[in-house]
Formats: structure tokens, sequence, C-alpha cells
């Protein structure tokens, strides 16, 4: 009797396990069909309709390519098997599908989308090494070789798409190698034989001797103003403080930022004379200098023209000056940090000088974020992040501000002549402080403005920031580094400034 209770519970237990186990099959394998469905590109692109995605990846190395093999969605953007495979599906897919019942995909910024900081939150890292273990293969180029090895020196920060960010989506615009023909124009032009004479303070049309560039000087008059935000300013940042009274001499400032007309009318006079990439010299100090051709597109393939010159580095806004002093016979040079800021306010005192605050315009406010910001005031002023399509736009676009400066606080942020530091408003002891210049020695320089990629809290026309130049190198595959050139920016620009004649009789 013992044994015959013993076997039916032996039984019992063996036909629970079995149905256990058939159970466990039966969900396995609809599980496993379910996550092997949602894995393919069919599957992904159902959801992913927007205009590039399919397109530029079958045009792109991934599909295109002398092997033959073809790179899927999921190799690029799910980690490899193990290494947070499902959990990074799950994220990932009930993210899309959040997106795809309760969004509009025609309502999307896909150029924001377009950005190293944004792909590096669904391409990871771990997938590229997985395919490209060998990272020196036998037909790769010495600077190709270096670049990897700064790579692996510096992979902390830096990942595979700071320089391959195209790789898998195909962009005709983008080209990793030296731009040699960056420049190049074949339309006839009317050269100008001569620069503009200033016979009196009163803004005038600069031309540009030997080509057809002309643009527009403002006639700033000097004035008081107080330097710096105060205490209660919203989104105010400790180093635009103490306010300090300043007193500035009378100067002309350019209407908008340098263009790519211009800036390439300097390219094109000087490029017999800068060709070789070295480090800057003492003796190149007061010499009158072009750029060496720079590597990929500068202009991003959002088009030259009387959109602001971008990328090049605070250097060649310089050695830009410099020529351009030269061959005008004014002297043309940077704004300080002073100037700048007074032509922004244009008289004004408050963060802006049109109707809001950055409360009013500002997406790190919760509200504003969900509610979202009525920009008609500002729009018609700034191109910045909530109306740029994430890009450079041309300066039509916005009214000029009261002193008939367009786009001094967006559009793109602008070099100023002044080292930066975060202590420069407490260092000057002055009741009123008279042409201030910034600090005698630093590292990197001032940079004032917002641009074309920033949130309203960072137009105002105190908000300070300065150049990056360490990180704003990191993918230039030249060694030296260019010291025209920044790899990794985009959204840096200048205007230049106009000293007033000794000729001219200031009349108050």
């Amino acid at each position: 009797m013992k044994q015959l209770v013993l076997f039916i519970k032996r039984r019992k237990t063996f036909f629970v396990f079995l149905a256990g186990f058939a159970c466990t099959l039966l969900l396995i394998y609809p599980f496993n069909k379910v996550v092997s469905y949602t894995s393919t590109d069919m599957y992904c692109n159902s959801c992913h309709v927007h205009d590039h995605a399919e397109e530029s990846w079958r045009l792109s190395a991934h599909v295109t390519n002398k092997s033959g093999i073809v790179v899927r969605c999921i190799d690029c953007h799910l980690p490899p098997q193990g290494d947070g495979y499902l959990k990074a599906k799950a994220y990932h897919g009930i993210k899309d599908l959040y997106g795809f019942w309760f969004k509009d995909s025609t309502d999307y910024k896909w150029e924001s989308k377009r950005t190293v900081e944004k792909a590096e939150e669904f391409v990871y890292e771990a997938s590229c090494v997985k395919c490209h273990s060998n990272l020196y293969p036998a037909t790769i180029s010495v600077k190709g070789a270096d670049s990897h090895l700064y790579y692996e020196n510096h992979n902390e920060s830096l990942s595979c798409l700071n320089c391959h960010m195209h790789t898998g989506h195909y962009d005709p615009n983008y080209q990793h190698a030296q731009n040699q023909s960056f420049g190049d124009s074949e339309k006839p032009q009317v050269l100008h034989e001569e620069s503009t004479k200033i016979e009196a303070f009163k803004d005038f049309t600069e031309q540009i001797p030997g080509s057809s560039v002309s643009f527009n000087m403002i006639a700033i008059s000097g004035g008081e103003f107080k330097m710096g935000s105060p205490d209660d300013e919203s989104y105010r940042r400790k180093d635009e403080g103490p306010q300090r009274n300043v007193k500035l001499s009378p100067f002309f400032m350019a209407e908008i930022e340098v263009s790519w007309d211009e800036f390439l009318a300097w390219f094109g006079q000087t490029a017999s004379e800068g060709r070789k990439e070295a480090e800057a010299t003492l003796a190149e100090v007061d010499a009158i200098t072009g750029a060496t051709p720079p590597w990929g597109a500068p202009d991003q393939g959002w088009g030259k023209g009387q959109r602001p010159a971008i990328t090049m580095s605070h250097h060649a806004a310089v050695q830009y000056c410099r020529w351009l002093s030269h061959i005008t016979g004014k002297i043309y040079r940077l704004p300080t940090e002073a100037e700048w800021e007074y032509a922004a306010r244009g008289a004004s005192q408050t963060a802006y000088p049109f109707d809001g605050t950055p409360k009013d315009y500002s997406e790190l406010s919760f509200r504003n974020k969900w509610m979202g910001v009525d920009i008609t005031t500002i729009g018609q002023y700034v191109t910045y992040k909530a109306n740029s399509d994430c890009k450079t736009q041309l300066p039509d676009v916005v009214k000029a501000n009261p002193f008939g400066l367009k786009n001094m606080h967006g559009n793109v942020a602008e070099f100023c002549s002044d080292w930066y530091s975060a202590d420069t408003y407490k260092n000057y002891k002055e009741e009123v402080v008279i042409d201030p210049k910034g600090p005698a020695i630093g590292r990197e320089h001032v940079v004032r403005g917002g641009s074309f990629r920033s949130d309203a809290s960072e137009l105002r026309s105190a908000a300070r920031s300065y150049t990056q130049t360490k990180d704003w190198l990191k993918t230039d595959p030249q060694m030296p580094k260019s010291i025209w050139w920044y790899s990794d920016v985009s959204h840096v620009g200048f205007r230049v400034v106009c000293e007033v004649p000794d000729t001219i009789e200031m009349r108050q």
C-alpha cells in the first residue's frame, strides 16, 4: 500500500513537472517569436517612418559595401546579447510605442536627433566594438590609426559616434576627410577695388577689396551701463556678477555675424599663406596668415552665403580681423565682452531687449515644458532652439534690436577678445570701469550670446560662456590638431567691431 501511494506521488510529481516544462516551452516559444519578430528591420521601419531612417540606412556603408554584409537595425540600436539586450529592448520599445500611438511623427524635429549627444542615447558603443574588434586593420591610413589610438586613450570621453556619426545612416553632406575644395567658387564676381572710407560717425557699408562681398556696420554711441546680471535674475550664474558700472567709448559693430561670404573672402585670398598645419608660433602673432583646408564640411551641409560662418577657431577669427584691418586700412577686431553686452542690451537693463522674462520662455520651467511656450515675441528677434530647426538660419528672418543689430542673442554664440575668468567682475575695483578688456592672461576666451541650439535661459544679455579648446578638438585626426578649425562645435561664430578713426570728430 505504501509503495502504491509513493508511486502515485512520484507519478503526480512527474506530471506536474512535465506540465510545468510544457507550459514553460509554450511561453518561451511565443516570447522568442515576439522578440525575434520585433527585432526585424521590417518591424523597426514600420514605426520609424521618418523621412531619412530606412533610405539613409540602405545607402550607408552598413548595407552598401564590398563585403555584402548587412548590419541590421538592432545591431547598432541595441546592446549585444547578454549585455542588457532585453532590458534595453523593453525600454526603447515602450518609448517608441508611446511615440507611435500618442505623437505625430511629422511634428518631430528630426534634425535635433542627428547629433552625437542624442545618438549616444540609442546607439551602443558595445555593439560598435563587437563588430569592429580590430581598430588597426591593414587598410587603415596613418591618420586613421592615429585617431583610433587617440580614441583608445580617451574612450572615457569619446565614443565611436564622434567620428563615425553617419556610418549607419548615410549623409551626402558629411565628409570625414580634409576638404581641399572648400571655399571654391565658380560664380563670376564684380570685385570691389577699394574699401569704404569713414567720414563721419554713422552707419556704413564696408566693401572688402578684391571680392564682391560687403557688409553693414552700425555706429554704436558710447555710454554707461550696468554690466552683469542682478542677483534676482532668473537662471543667473555666479560668473555674471557682481554687477559693475561700465563706461564705453563709441565703436562700430557689424549688423550681423560674420557670414560665410565674408569669411570665405579671407579664406580664398590667404589660401597660399597658411596651407601647412602647424602650431602657432610667436613669429605668427603679427602676421596675416590663412587657414588650412578644414576637415569635413564646416557648414554642416546647412549652406553658406549669408548664414553665419561656424566651426572656425578663436585663432582663425583673430586672423580674419587682422586680414580685414590690413586690406581696408581700418582697425577691425573682436568685440570686448563689455562692448558685446552693451550692444546686445540695446540700452535695456532687463534680461532681454524685448518683452518677456527668461521664465516666460525657458523650457527649463516645468510649466513651460509641459504646457508649451508662446514664442511670438522672442521668435521675432532670436533664432534659437524653439524656432531654428536645429541649424543656423539666414539673418533676415529676425528683427534688429534697438541698436540695429541682428541675432545678438541667437543663431550662433560669438567670440569676444577677452580671456575668460569666473571672477572677472570681482576684479574690477573702480566705481566706473572705463573700456574694460578683461583679464591680462588666461587659457580660454569669452563666448557670448546663445545659438540655434540654446534654451531661452542662455539667451540673456548677461549670460557668459567660454571656449573649450580641448573638448572642441576631440575628433580632429590631425597631429598636431588644427589651430584653424574646431572639429566638434558648430554653434559658435563671431561678429566684428571697427574702431572709430581718430580723424572722425565725435559730437556729443
